[in-house]
């Protein structure tokens, strides 16, 4: 199979064919700059604003609780910086999870900085946050509380609604970093108690560059950008009208594809995550079996380095990720699977693949067959597996 065999959706995907289309006039033809006067500059101003709409849709939102922003990890180190400040007064303490992205985590890390405490909640082996232990971690200076609704690396999804109600009966804001649930999973604002939202374009067919915050109006909080009067004078810089008006198209096929695709995405990646373990030993799934993103798996194989394991999955045309951040400068295996209880010789030997609507059985097929080529082959230069079968046949 000479083709690109891509399963690196968590990371980013491809621009679908008819978000690039919604995109392409905004580039050539209503170019003008969306916050001019003049009515040449009205069709890109309307097409923000029409963008919106859609998105707020989706939510459940009102369109001037959706603001743009350049992609998640500004919408997240908004939501948490601008509470804090807003905040400070009532309290200084912050409650997340142990398993957040870097955005909410380097953040938390840089408010400690100035005085603000934090609180990392730890998650069971599934990933999933202990809500007694959230209960308990609440305190009268807590202001606020942020959970991602769904693991990047683990795909687990958190009890969201859970969460916010707990943050609401103590009068506490609850923001979710939603980059990799938005588009995948029914969302609801009001349903699910969230009062601050982040996501993405480029996770969902959409272009990079280009996020959204939701911002309930009943959370008060200052600008993060300052130079202008866009988003209502809160992130000021020139509206990306391109990027905007793909992500709103994006969020309207991933909307109307939703239940169909997931459907073929949770066969496809059960099928996946059969065939690996049943047929690669020493294997152990990472995640909840069930509530978990319907195209992400991820794996942890004894005895093995994730990062050989990507570059010989590379020379075969396949793309995927690992649980080691050996390719970011660290020698550090991943943050999350350290927190669900792994080993740090077994998150040294993890795999993420995370599958698209345009995955086939063929390809899946294809990509067990190499890892188990692959992990036999290195597990046959592994001393320690050598001593493990050794200790094996003496037991």
């Amino acid at each position: 199979m000479s083709k690109l065999i891509y399963l690196d959706n968590a990371a980013t995907t491809k621009v679908d064919s008819r978000v690039f289309e919604a995109m392409k006039p905004y580039f050539e033809e209503y170019y003008g700059n969306a916050s001019s006067i003049y009515r040449f500059a009205g069709v890109a101003k309307k097409a923000v604003e029409d963008s919106r709409e859609v998105v707020a849709k989706y939510l459940g939102a009102k369109p001037k609780e959706i603001y743009f922003t350049g992609g998640g990890s500004e919408s997240d180190n908004w939501a948490l910086k601008a509470v804090a400040y807003a905040k400070q007064d009532q309290g200084k303490h912050i409650i997340t999870s142990k398993i957040e992205h870097h955005a909410i985590l380097h953040t938390c890390e840089y408010l400690e900085k100035f005085g603000f405490e934090v609180t990392y909640l730890d998650v069971d082996e599934n990933g999933v946050v202990d809500l007694e232990q959230l209960k308990n971690s609440i305190r009268e200076d807590t202001i606020l509380i942020s959970v991602m609704f769904a693991n990047n690396e683990i795909g687990t999804i958190q009890p969201v609604k859970e969460i916010g109600a707990i943050a609401h009966e103590h009068g506490i804001i609850f923001h979710t970093d939603a980059v990799q649930a938005y588009g995948h999973v029914p969302i609801n604002v009001d349903e699910l108690n969230i009062d601050i939202l982040s996501a993405s374009g480029h996770k969902i067919n959409g272009p990079k560059g280009i996020g959204i915050m939701y911002l309930s109006e009943k959370v008060k909080i200052g600008s993060f950008v300052h130079g202008g009067s866009q988003e209502r004078g809160r992130r000021a810089g020139t509206h990306n009208t391109p990027g905007i008006v793909g992500f709103a198209k994006a969020t309207e096929i991933a909307v109307e594809e939703l239940e169909e695709r997931s459907a073929y995405e949770t066969e496809l990646r059960d099928y996946l995550i059969k065939r690996v373990l049943e047929e690669v030993p020493f294997t152990k799934l990472n995640g909840h079996v069930t509530k978990r993103l319907s195209n992400n798996t991820n794996f942890s194989f004894r005895f093995i380095e994730g990062e050989s394991l990507l570059i010989m999955l590379d020379q075969k045309g396949i793309c995927g990720s690992s649980g080691s951040a050996c390719t970011s400068g660290s020698l550090d295996p991943s943050h999350v699977l350290l927190a669900i209880g792994l080993p740090h010789e077994i998150a040294h030997g993890s795999l993420r693949l995370t599958l698209s609507n345009e995955t086939t059985k063929e390809e899946i097929d294809y990509v067990v067959d190499e890892i188990k080529n692959i992990v036999e082959r290195l597990r046959s230069m592994s001393p320690l597996y050598e001593d493990f079968l050794l200790s094996q046949k003496q037991a």
